[in-house]
């Protein structure tokens, strides 16, 4: 199947680029509101899946300090100062710092913040690296266990046995593959259908789902940072649960059951937003934000000389609320 061009990138009225992507919008009651593309097939969603996992390390035995640690150990945080101090309270709080990290040490995603940290004379770490929380939460998780740390990443450690068995309860399906994450971790392979129908699961259920969605909605400066697209749509969007993923991912739940998911079939993490917000449009969301992420400036000289927007086939299904389809 080829997958349609849902955004295009127009320089002096000139199309320069396209991306082709899938998106799968559901709506509360499970029935689809926009379906375009592969919906159906397998893809890595990667940071997508840290909400989730978040879940099943509660359900594992972690108990955070409080609701910060939690959303922070959903996030691809920026690197920010408040990112970093409570990734390190998550690891002090179960005994721990971050020696045990083990995933790769990288500076932080936020330019000013990776400038800050060079300037005073330091380099890239494991706790700068995006996914610190994440790791610092499985580490914890361990030691309420009484789990062995160092093994931590292993498919076959306990606590990723746990993670494994949540995310396909959540997703109503098996996991079809099992990888390593760019951040060391396993990565797990869902459907379009099955990542919204988790996210789904995050943002109406009870117990470790209801705490975890809390925590993300109460602190989405915590899932991302200062301007980041996700940080931005949670904030502007009561009861959104949001989380970008490497690659062009990005899915979303609200709190009467429907959801979006995204994949760009090029990798384009940029084509991604546009088409989230064409999703949450199809399902009758209206915020400001979302008219102001649908659309990107893009400059020439330093001025705005076009844009990156919805391709056709984006516009004419997305904002329409009934189901659209395109093969």
């Amino acid at each position: 199947m080829s997958l349609p061009v849902l955004v295009e990138l127009v320089r002096s009225g000139v199309v320069e680029s396209v991306h082709r992507a899938s998106v799968l919008a559901v709506r509360g009651d499970g029935s689809d509101a926009l379906a375009l593309g592969e919906v159906d097939s397998p893809v890595f969603p990667r940071s997508s899946n840290k909400p989730l996992q978040a879940v099943a390390l509660l359900e594992a035995g972690w108990e955070p300090p409080d609701a910060s640690c939690l959303a922070l150990a959903t996030a691809s945080h920026s690197g920010e100062p408040v990112h970093l101090e409570v990734v390190r309270r998550t690891l002090a709080a179960a005994g721990l710092d971050e020696g045990a990290l083990r995933c790769p040490p990288m500076l932080p995603l936020s330019e000013p913040a990776a400038h800050a940290l060079l300037a005073s004379g330091r380099t890239a770490s494991r706790l700068t690296m995006n996914c610190s929380g994440k790791h610092a939460a499985m580490l914890a998780a361990c030691v309420a266990r009484g789990e062995p740390t160092e093994s931590y990443l292993e498919p076959q450690h306990p606590v990723q046995q746990a993670v494994t068995a949540t995310l396909e309860r959540l997703a109503g399906a098996a996991v079809e593959h099992v990888a390593v994450d760019g951040c060391g971790a396993p990565q797990h392979a869902l459907t379009l259908r099955g990542l919204a129908r988790a996210f789904s699961a995050l943002a109406t259920g009870d117990g470790a789902c209801a705490r975890t969605a809390a925590a993300m909605t109460a602190r989405p400066d915590l899932v991302g940072g200062t301007g980041r697209e996700v940080t931005d749509l949670m904030a502007g969007v009561p009861g959104l649960v949001a989380k970008d993923g490497a690659e062009g991912v990005f899915a979303a739940g609200l709190p009467d059951g429907s959801a979006v998911a995204v994949k760009v079939a090029d990798g384009a993490t940029r084509a991604a937003v546009p088409v989230l917000v064409a999703g949450l449009q199809a399902l009758g969301v209206s915020a400001a934000v979302l008219a102001r992420l649908a659309r990107t400036p893009v400059l020439g000289g330093g001025v705005p000389v076009g844009e990156l927007r919805p391709a056709p086939p984006l516009l004419r299904a997305g904002g329409r609320g009934p189901a659209g389809s395109l093969a």
